[in-house]
């Protein structure tokens, strides 16, 4: 009986494993399990003990879900399509309406007037951003990790940004339905493309390159990076960057175009 085994110990038998290259993700798992399983077999035929061993500990260890993601989109949403679409026909009814005339007549300023208009409708933004959040935290389990207060900070600065987008499409527009098609082309492509109902690293890379400068884009970043993990705001400066761009851009654009009256 000498030189038993010894061909097996030179030469182990091959267990072939046939698969469809199509199903890539599949056939490692699989390829992955038995392969597992082999080294186990081998190391009771054999009696040997492993060396090391495998610990996993998790260094976060929070429960999150696809509707917790969902929730910072619908938030920046419905800012977006509040200040947008509410300021920009909302002046243009205004204008066809000779009420913006009218305010020529007192001493206010087109620049002051734009503030003033921000500033009410942050009120109604606040009251906007509590109501979703607190039904999504109440009534569908949402889960908010960071700081709320620096939650509605980063919404309200998301609010300011897009009320001047709707300034700048009043600017442009001279009737209601020339302002709600303005409007339209703006928040449409956002809605899809900005990342509001899935991340926007999943689109191909020539399309993420474009859309992550979208205005609405680094502030869905900001708020998830803070609602869901309880970063800084500031943890991605880009985002920070991107946002202040797109505020000086619109109120440049809304304090240089809007005007009380057509002449």
């Amino acid at each position: 009986m000498e030189g038993f085994g010894a061909p097996l110990a030179d030469s182990p038998k091959q267990i072939e494993i046939i698969y469809d290259p199509g199903s890539n993700q599949v056939s490692s798992s699989i390829s992955g399990i038995i392969d597992k399983y082999l080294t186990s077999v081998n190391y009771q035929i054999q009696k040997s003990k492993p060396i090391y061993g495998l610990t996993l500990e998790a260094i976060n260890d929070r429960k999150l879900n696809y509707f917790d993601f969902v929730l910072a989109g619908i938030l920046g949403l419905a800012l977006m399509n509040s200040s947008v679409i509410g300021i920009g026909v909302g002046m243009a009814r205004y204008r066809e309406d000779k009420i913006l005339k009218r305010i020529t007549t007192t001493p206010v300023k087109s620049l002051w007037f734009i503030i003033a208009e921000i500033l009410s409708r942050l009120i109604v933004n606040l009251i906007q951003i509590a109501l979703i959040l607190a039904i999504g935290y109440f009534f569908f389990g949402a889960h908010i990790y960071g700081n709320i207060f620096v939650v509605l900070a980063v919404a309200l600065v998301g609010g300011i940004m897009f009320q001047l987008f709707g300034f700048v499409v009043a600017s442009f527009s001279k009737t209601t339905d020339t302002a709600q098609g303005m409007a339209t082309a703006i928040t449409i492509p956002m809605m899809f493309l900005a990342g509001v109902f899935f991340p926007i690293d999943a689109l191909p890379k020539w399309l993420y390159y474009i859309v992550q400068y979208l205005p609405l884009a680094p502030i869905l970043r900001i708020i998830r990076g803070v609602m869901l993990e309880g970063l800084s705001p500031f943890f991605e400066p880009r985002n920070v960057i991107i946002t202040i761009a797109w505020l000086i851009i619109t109120l440049v654009i809304s304090s240089w175009r809007f005007r009380l009256t057509d002449e």
